[in-house]
């Protein structure tokens, strides 16, 4: 929100007042919005979010009801993907693994190179080996998969998070709401699918994970999926999107996944028109869309009488109160409690040290046909490094930033040949 431009409802400027122009111990002049109420942390969540809200112009709120979802480069600590880490079965691992990632990103915040919400952890049961997110997801147990939400969520917040109105380290999002597991197959896309679910099986396996990210994770976020459950697009099923607040104790702002309510109008035809399917949206408790449906269709939406300007401020309502929980309007953040966070908590040993022991604690040994493993320094003169991937460096999953160390695996290798073993490297770097 661009504070400067922000005006009153009645259309006069906020008037600036000399307290509000006052310059600080180091000398700078404070910006005239810090009086607003919003900036004072005295004051409740709900009243602080209620204030930003009122201040809002029409556009300036049509405009926060779209997200950029362009990345940002980042050096950080690399963890393995999610599917091997929850082999793991270890608890502890997965909450000391989502800290990590809270302090990095609160480190990388505190110095402008970073936001503080983030869209995970995908908390989908992976039920066709097909799918090609299916590494993003902690398996096929609803079980399992319920508690590494928990854990993850727990970690990635941080401890104040418990409590509703409690401060946050970042914001954690559950994903995707529901019954998503379905990318491209035959005909069908996850823009287009209709999954069909029984209500035995929506309860014992799709579910599970998401009331639990909720109630004992704590999280913020929930975003709703592409796909259609049972015949309504999730992100206009106001049956299932009422369940995380009525039933739930939902605090927080649900989001669209990406381009998930053009879909309800222009892949499912759920909706008669683009207007139509913002409403149902809107309506069935989404507070913001990850991509422009809502930007361009929200206010014509609500001139054809089919939106209300109140529900309009109740999503941003939903918005600004966690952001007012991740300290972004409570001034300069390295000010906070967060505040002694910076690039020297990025890529530290034992973070790397962390990840190294997830990768170990979740390798599954399929098969070791003779004992071939560990090779036998003795026996073994020579090793051949096949494949595309001998010489990649940046072997990590989707959604990836850069790691702090990136090196081959001919390269390690190579490393170890030095160190420990006498024997021959060969690469066959195979396209």
């Amino acid at each position: 929100v661009n504070l400067q431009q922000i005006k009153l409802h009645n259309g006069r400027s906020q008037k600036t007042t000399a307290a509000a122009w006052a310059g600080g111990a180091d000398g700078v002049r404070a910006p005239r919005h810090v009086n607003y109420p919003f900036c004072n942390t005295s004051l409740t969540i709900s009243a602080r979010a209620q204030s930003l809200v009122s201040l809002l112009t029409f556009p300036e709120k049509l405009q926060r009801l779209t997200t950029n979802a362009s990345s940002i480069p980042r050096l950080a600590t690399t963890f393995p993907q999610v599917i091997l880490t929850a082999a793991s079965f270890n608890r502890t691992l997965w909450y000391l693994i989502g800290s990590a990632i809270g302090v990095e990103a609160r480190a990388m915040y505190n110095v402008g190179q970073g936001g503080l919400t983030f869209w995970c952890p995908n908390v989908n049961v992976f039920r066709d080996p097909w799918w090609g997110r299916g590494q993003e997801t902690p398996g096929e147990d609803p079980m399992l998969v319920s508690a590494y939400a928990s854990e993850f969520v727990r970690g990635l917040q941080g401890a104040s998070s418990s409590h509703d109105h409690g401060l946050l380290l970042t914001s954690a999002c559950c994903k995707h709401f529901t019954a998503y597991d379905l990318d491209k197959w035959a005909n069908f896309t996850k823009y287009n699918f209709n999954a069909l679910v029984t209500q035995q099986d929506l309860e014992d396996t799709y579910l599970p994970p998401f009331p639990t990210c909720i109630q004992q994770g704590r999280a913020t976020c929930l975003m709703c999926s592409f796909n259609q459950v049972n015949g309504v697009p999730a992100c206009a099923n106001q049956d299932l999107l009422g369940l995380a607040r009525s039933n739930w104790g939902f605090q927080g702002y649900i989001t669209s996944g990406c381009d998930a309510v053009a879909t309800v109008y222009e892949y499912h035809k759920f909706a008669k028109s683009p207007e139509d399917a913002v409403a149902d949206a809107l309506r069935a408790g989404v507070d913001i869309n990850c991509g422009t449906y809502m930007l361009r269709h929200t206010q014509s939406a609500i001139k054809q009488g089919k939106v209300e300007k109140e529900e309009l401020d109740r999503a941003l309502f939903n918005l600004f109160s966690v952001q007012l929980r991740l300290g972004m309007f409570d001034g300069d953040p390295r000010k906070g409690q967060f505040g002694k966070l910076g690039p020297w908590n990025v890529c530290t040993t034992e973070h790397t040290t962390l990840a190294l022991e997830a990768a170990r604690q979740g390798i599954v040994l399929l098969k070791n046909e003779n004992k071939i493993l560990p090779l036998d320094r003795d026996f073994i003169t020579s090793l051949a490094v096949i494949g595309p991937m001998a010489t990649e460096t940046k072997l990590g999953g989707d959604y990836s930033g850069i790691a702090c160390s990136s090196r081959s695996i001919y390269e390690e290798l190579k490393s170890l040949q030095r160190d420990c073993y006498q024997f021959h490297m060969l690469l066959v770097a195979m396209t």
